[in-house]
């Protein structure tokens, strides 16, 4: 089978790779659709990102679908699409057991270079995963299935946030997890979305699926002051930038009380604390996922949330760096998918 293989910072091969055979209660599927995702992106761009670096070849991706070709006793059906949840916690570490299988002392992540060996990505033809991982996919197309991954991010975030209904919430950074965030604040109960970006293409996006204002701060640089009167307008912050000038920004504006949840991993940032504490906000990191993966894919489903127009580029399996390319350019792609099969 062929895989999509990171040697090192824009070193990215298509290989041979051998397949795998599944065990009890796994099955082995026919990879349709990956998504490159931010961190696919760090791998390519640069290696790593912050303490994290390739130190050995590593498939990327954990964005996908799939068909299933070997069902085995899982109870799945040939043919049948899944959405592919890239978590696969132990189950029986001290977090798993206390209900927290996110932080999971012993996680199995596809494409990731945190352990060592690396644990490899779903990017190959053939893969073979627990049926715990499997979630029907029926009714969505293969490039919908594939973004159950981040929807599931935004999600869990979402319940980090406690009560939505009815906030007014500020998202900075509008990639695909802030523009999912927008759809996951709204479905659950936000009054009011507004969405600050550098990039006029992805604000128009975020505009498209229901944010009420979108503010370039790169054209706009004052923009935001409005909302930091009489100690802040917002309710909730989706931080997903994982920049410290857009968190002391989105800072300023929340109401006393107010929740900063922090998605954007980009590294340790200087924090305003003066203002964390006066007006006694509540910072909440918010770390991958779980349960949310089944809920994601069942929302989309039922026309609940819709990511069609965060999917701007799909291209072939042989075109793969072509889509790496693109999900580097901002100006033009959200969501870049690589279709390995139909």
């Amino acid at each position: 089978m062929r895989a999509i293989v990171i040697h090192a910072a824009r070193d990215l091969r298509i290989e041979d790779q051998p397949e795998e055979a599944p065990g009890p209660g796994q099955l082995r599927l026919r990879l349709a659709t990956g998504g490159v995702c931010g961190s696919d992106l760090h791998y390519y761009n640069h290696g790593g990102f912050g303490a994290v670096r390739l130190r050995e070849p590593m498939i990327l991706g954990h964005e996908v679908s799939a068909f299933v070709e070997d069902a085995g006793d899982t109870g799945f059906t040939k043919g049948q699409l899944v959405a592919v949840s890239p978590s696969r916690p132990c189950g029986t570490c001290k977090f798993c057991l206390e209900g927290l299988p996110n932080q999971c002392l012993n996680m199995r992540f596809y494409g990731s270079a945190m352990p060592f060996p690396h644990i490899q990505g779903a990017f190959r033809e053939s893969l073979v995963a627990d049926a715990s991982q499997c979630v029907d996919a029926t009714g969505l197309t293969p490039g919908e299935a594939a973004m159950g991954e981040p929807l599931a991010v935004t999600l869990h975030a979402t319940k980090r946030a406690g009560d939505m209904l009815g906030k007014r919430v500020l998202v900075t950074g509008c990639g695909p997890i802030g523009v999912l965030s927008i759809l996951a604040a709204r479905r659950a109960g936000a009054a009011e979305i507004v969405a600050t970006d550098l990039s006029d293409f992805t604000l128009a996006l975020a505009r498209k699926v229901g944010a009420d204002r979108v503010i370039n701060t790169g054209t706009e640089p004052e923009a935001l002051a409005a909302y930091s009167a009489d100690k802040g307008h917002f309710d909730v912050l989706y931080e997903c930038t994982g920049v410290a000038a857009a968190l002391a920004g989105g800072i300023a504006t929340l109401r006393p009380r107010g929740v900063i949840l922090q998605l954007g991993l980009g590294g340790d940032m200087t924090l305003p604390m003066m203002a964390i504490t006066a007006k006694e906000l509540d910072l909440r990191g918010s770390f991958r996922f779980h349960p949310e993966f089944a809920v994601g894919v069942g929302l989309m489903q039922k026309g609940l949330i819709d990511v069609k127009p965060l999917i701007t580029q799909s291209v072939g399996l042989d075109q793969a760096e072509t889509a790496f390319r693109l999900a580097s350019d901002r100006s033009q792609s959200m969501k870049a998918q690589i279709v390995f099969s139909a």
